[in-house]
């Protein structure tokens, strides 16, 4: 079983590709999960690709498509096509998981930049509007051998960010698509609190749609910029044995990526950001996942 370790770029904002790629190869490990923006900075998906090849490393996802649910013609045209492209630059990099966070009320919009009615406040139309982008997209998907990976988000993002907050949720909505083409991740910030978590880990993996496992913590007290609350493993609330023994039970063998948005995080030294990443998932993930994967007889990945 490999387990392999991965740093989501999320993780060290100040970095460049070329400079988060030459940290991730200096810490040792071989997988990285970069930004779509990384990738316009570095000239490109194609350059981008021969970055991250050049130096031995794979990408384990590309973060991230979605944004799905503007009500308007303009707004619902301009998502699909950013898409789209999301797609080509995966496909270019090399990874077959494009990472969805789907996008929250029109009313919120204005809060990440956007447009929308502010007074449009429907979280079921919104989710409707959800299934119908991703229905659309999956023939381009499919066409370029990626997977739309979705992403539940933690129920205090469900307003700007993501209509989605459950694991269950996400694969309902998966469930009329091949599992070769809709896919889910287990992001241990979000979805910690579920109370369902274990059963629908155990769907994924028995549905094949276990695409992504990131691991990172839940911090207390909430920061005032709450996208900025994620903490090292080990340093808040997330119970990762537990939660990496139902990923390894459902048949999932992949790489784990360290996912974190915190302000001291991020502003310190990257090399000793992936040696504490390395400590904390020898220590709390990797042998859980391991155990578990020695009883389980078939992977679902």
């Amino acid at each position: 079983m490999s387990f392999e370790l991965s740093l989501n770029t999320g993780t060290t904002p100040q970095l460049s590709l070329q400079e988060a790629v030459d940290a991730v190869a200096a810490a040792g490990l071989s997988h990285i999960g970069p930004w779509r923006h990384l990738l316009e900075q570095a000239g490109g998906a194609e350059k981008a690709a021969q970055i991250i090849s050049g130096a031995g490393l794979s990408a384990t996802t590309l973060c991230r498509g979605g944004f799905l649910t503007p009500a308007d013609a303009a707004g619902r045209a301009a998502a699909l096509e950013s898409n789209r492209a999301a797609i080509r630059e995966a496909a270019a990099i090399g990874t077959g998981e494009l990472i969805m966070v789907v996008g929250g009320l029109p009313s919120a919009a204005h809060l990440l930049g956007g447009e929308g009615d502010r007074a449009d406040k429907s979280i079921v139309d919104a989710r409707a509007r959800v299934a119908d982008g991703i229905a659309e997209l999956l023939p381009y998907a499919a066409e370029h051998g990626v997977r739309l990976v979705l992403e539940p988000l933690h129920p205090m993002y469900a307003a700007d960010r993501a209509v989605l907050s459950t694991l269950g949720e996400a694969l309902d909505l998966a469930a009329p698509h091949p599992a070769e083409t809709v896919g889910v991740v287990v992001d241990t910030f979000h979805v910690w609190w579920d109370p369902q978590l274990q059963e629908q880990i155990a769907r994924a993996g028995r549905e094949g749609r276990l695409a992504s496992y990131q691991v990172c913590d839940f911090n207390l007290p909430i920061a005032a910029d709450a996208l900025k609350s994620r903490g090292m493993m080990g340093d808040g609330h997330v119970d990762f044995p537990t939660i990496s023994r139902w990923v390894a039970e459902a048949g999932y063998t992949g790489p784990v990526e360290v996912e974190i948005f915190n302000e001291e995080i991020n502003a310190q030294d990257a090399a000793v950001t992936l040696e504490t990443m390395k400590t904390r998932y020898a220590d709390l993930v990797e042998p859980f996942l391991t155990a578990a994967s020695a009883h389980t007889p078939s992977a679902a990945v």
